[in-house]
C-alpha cells in the first residue's frame, strides 16, 4: 500500500508541476507561452524575461516529470523545491501564508511534498 500511496502523490504532483511548465513553455492548459511568461517575469524585475520564463519552464517540465516517475527523483524534487522557492521569494512571500491572498501556502505543501517524498523514496512503482 505505501508503493500505491508514493505512486498516487508523484503522479498527481509531477503531472501537475510538469503541466504548469508546459504552460509557461508551450502555451498549453491556458497558459501564456514563453512571450506570455516573458512578459510577466519581465513586470515583476526578471529579467531577461525570455530566458527567465524558459529556465522557470524547462524545471517545472523536468522536475515535474522526474518526479512523476520516480527516476532522478532527487533533481525532481529539488527542481520542484527551488522552483516554489523562486516563488516564495518573488511573488507570493509578500502576500502572507494563505493561498487565498495570493500567498504562500501553496507552493510551501509542494515543497513540503517534494522532500518528504525524495526522503522517503521513489517507492516500488518508477521508470
Amino acid at each position: 500500500m505505501i508503493n500505491m500511496g508514493l505512486l498516487i502523490i508523484r503522479l498527481i504532483v509531477g503531472f501537475t508541476f510538469a503541466g504548469h511548465g508546459a504552460q509557461k513553455m508551450f502555451g498549453w492548459f491556458g497558459g501564456y507561452g514563453l512571450k506570455g511568461t516573458a512578459g510577466w517575469l519581465e513586470s515583476i524585475g526578471m529579467k531577461p524575461g525570455i530566458v527567465m520564463a524558459f529556465l522557470a519552464a524547462l524545471a517545472e517540465i523536468l522536475g515535474g516529470l522526474f518526479f512523476a516517475f520516480g527516476w532522478l527523483l532527487p533533481i525532481g524534487a529539488a527542481l520542484i523545491t527551488l522552483t516554489m522557492l523562486v516563488a516564495i521569494f518573488t511573488v507570493h512571500g509578500k502576500n502572507g501564508y494563505w493561498a487565498t491572498q495570493n500567498g504562500y501556502e501553496y507552493n510551501l505543501i509542494l515543497i513540503a511534498i517534494a522532500i518528504g517524498v525524495a526522503l522517503i523514496g521513489p517507492g516500488g512503482y518508477v521508470l
